[in-house]
């Protein structure tokens, strides 16, 4: 319940978040996020607009039961957007046969004065089941512990601390159903989610300083310009069929992500000073952008001797058009198909070999775009329409794969793997060609970026014991064409007001760093864990050669202690848990990013169950940032204009289960 799904993970040490607002986060896996990491709902990959950093995951985190995180390459099974890691939503567990019941958690924060609820139903008999679950969020303006802040050396001064134009609205409608058999089983997910949040006023469009302060300051819930609707629709059906020494499983899904993004009309460069009423786009729809893709995935699971084989295959089509005055990214249509083979060999019952191989083939088709009003020619001066993006055809293919192994002796575990994955470079890096909003930069695409490889080393040592468990996760990481947003010396001022001018570039670059975890339980009832990571980057080639890459995380460690007292009446379950986070000061940066003072951070949590007529409602506190502490987190979106985070927030849920009679419960 930290704010969103990406939030509540990035406790995880080499789990970090792009902070976007009170209500939105995306991942970053070891310093790596967008198309470097892939999110699964449900085995089917998650397809939003991820590759914006303004642009949060469309996940309703009451819907989560249980999530896997994958550190490092994870392409070889779920595709080349898997180059750094993957977090993996799993399906839930169907209802118990022959029963009929659901929750309701209610949730509040204090911060944002968030009020949420998400009512779940689900009923059984013995091979059928449904499931239903909606979700309603509604928050205002989140609060940060600085009155003033400098958009670009303009002094913004907040009313009440709050950070206008953040409030929001989020719902979630989600259903299932399902036949469970004993050699075949089908289930069909269906899901809605929905949310229209503010854009912080101050720091969004060309000319922050004609922000009506007096109408957003006059209330704290209402959503002003700029602000954006975003909603996804997802069908999923995920199949199993057992025959003999196989197991076949089949993932198809559909989604639609529609995301629109308002503002008041602002011309610059050579756009007209009143816009025309006979343009057929709204005034206020600065940006649009409509995705469709369809997925399918396959795998055969069987065994051969001592080996566990695994042959799959995923296949995806996507649409993408765009529409609104501004342009950033045209649209595009891509088809990619892969097939990979794993195999698991035991040698003993102490030592499992692993290796994998897979082939992806790529072809991405990007389409024209012109502006809608004229500006004079190079060449000659007449009037004409300028071509932004020209129509472009791109085929990528490559052979990648991975070997390790697993070994296990007395109380110790060994892990290790080296591999090799890519990732094809996508439409906004290969034609980007315009301002980006949020970052008062002009971004600029390169139409022969090749594609990025990825060789990388992991190792994994852990030792347990019955009071003491330590891990370490050490990797190295290794790119010879990693694409980054290289800031250049030049400023558009034809058609990007005179912001300065980004171009994506390819540069050798070195990644290393790890985590390190240790838990120690002296007494049954008490326990304390430190959670640590450190990444290092650094460019070996390019115009920034020698320095680091952006949003590259901090070093860090959290300090846990964890005491859950063992008789309590009817209280079941109860804790009491202190988290203490330092993280370090971010010196290694690269221009035009700033350097980042370290802090240290308190956070509480507290929870309990007890029983009320036959079920046991779950009570969880938090009191996030306890001391309302000022700091600069390095990975947020809003750090690159000194916007501190979240000040003190206390978080209130409640879970309600309920159960009807199993003699209401129909056999069929």
């Amino acid at each position: 319940m930290g704010g969103s799904l990406m939030q509540s993970l990035q406790r995880l040490p080499g789990v970090k978040t792009i902070g976007i607002g009170s209500g939105q986060s995306k991942p970053l896996i070891r310093g790596l996020g967008f198309n470097r990491v892939i999110v699964l709902d449900k085995g089917i990959k998650h397809e939003g607009q991820q590759w914006g950093a303004d642009h949060g995951l469309e996940i309703d985190q009451f819907s989560v039961d249980e999530v896997e995180i994958l550190k490092g390459p994870a392409s070889f099974v779920f595709g080349s957007d898997a180059i750094g890691g993957a977090i993996n939503i799993k399906r839930p567990p169907p209802p118990a046969p022959h029963s009929f019941g659901g929750d309701i958690n209610l949730i509040g924060k204090t911060n944002n004065a968030l009020l949420g609820t998400s009512v779940n139903l689900f009923k059984r008999t013995n091979k059928w089941f449904a499931t239903g679950r909606f979700t309603l969020q509604d928050y205002g303006d989140y609060k940060v512990p600085t009155d003033r802040l400098y958009v670009y050396d303009f002094a913004v001064d907040l009313h009440q601390n709050y950070l206008r134009n953040t409030a929001g609205r989020e719902t979630g409608l989600h259903f299932s159903t399902g036949y469970l058999g004993d050699t075949f089983r089908s289930t069909f997910y269906v899901s809605n989610t929905y949310s229209k949040s503010g854009f912080f006023a101050n720091a969004h469009g060309l000319e922050p300083r004609r922000v009506d302060a007096a109408l957003h300051d006059r209330s704290s819930r209402d959503i002003q310009t700029p602000f954006q609707k975003v909603n996804h629709f997802k069908v999923i059906n995920h199949t199993e069929i057992r025959l003999a020494n196989h197991q076949l499983e089949i993932e198809s899904g559909f989604q639609n992500n529609f995301r629109q993004e308002y503002n008041n009309y602002v011309n610059h460069g050579y756009m007209p000073a009143i816009y025309p009423d006979s343009l057929n786009i709204p005034k206020n729809l600065e940006r649009e952008f409509d995705k469709n893709v369809y997925s399918l995935n396959a795998k055969d699971a069987f065994q051969l001797g001592n080996h566990e084989l695994q042959l799959g295959m995923n296949a995806e089509i996507q649409n993408n058009n765009i529409n609104g005055w501004s342009f950033l990214v045209p649209a595009f249509d891509q088809k990619s198909l892969g097939a990979y083979v794993y195999d698991k060999l035991w040698i003993s019952d102490r030592l499992l070999l692993h290796g994998a191989v897979r082939y992806d083939h790529i072809d991405l088709n990007l389409y024209r775009y012109e502006d809608w009003f004229q500006s004079p020619s190079s060449e000659n001066g007449a009037p004409s329409y300028l071509v932004r993006a020209d129509n472009m055809n791109r085929s990528f293919n490559s052979l990648t794969g991975s070997v390790g192994l697993n070994y296990n002796i007395s109380q110790w575990e060994l892990k290790a793997n080296i591999g090799k994955s890519f990732r094809a470079p996508i439409a906004k890096e290969l034609s980007a060609n315009g301002v980006n909003y949020h970052y008062f930069s002009y971004e600029k695409g390169n139409p022969n970026l090749s594609p990025e490889e990825s060789y990388q080393a992991d190792l994994g040592v852990v030792f347990s014991s019955t009071k003491l468990r330590a891990e370490a996760s050490p990797f190295f990481n290794y790119f010879p064409n990693y694409i980054y947003l290289n800031p250049t010396s030049d400023h558009d001022y034809f058609y990007g007001a005179g912001n300065q001018v980004f171009e994506y570039s390819q540069a050798r670059v070195i990644r290393y760093g790890g985590e390190l975890q240790v838990k120690y339980q002296p007494w049954e009832n008490l326990s304390a864990e430190m959670l640590g990571e450190y990444i290092y980057a650094k460019q070996l080639s390019g115009d920034k050669t020698g320095y680091t890459l952006p949003f590259s995380p901090p070093a860090s460690a959290l300090f846990n202690i964890t005491y859950k007292p063992i008789h309590t009446g009817v209280l079941h379950h109860t804790y009491l848990s202190v988290d203490y986070r330092i993280t370090a000061t971010q010196n290694n940066i690269v221009p035009p990013e700033k350097k980042t003072e370290g802090y240290s951070l308190v956070n509480v949590q507290a929870g309990t169950s007890f029983p009320f007529q036959n079920n046991n409602i779950q009570l969880s506190l938090q009191v996030q940032n306890l001391f309302d502490t000022k700091y600069l987190n390095h990975t947020s979106f809003y750090r690159l204009i000194g916007l501190p985070e979240q000040g003190r927030n206390l978080v209130l849920s409640l879970k309600i289960p309920f159960h009807f009679s199993k003699s209401h419960i129909t056999e069929n």
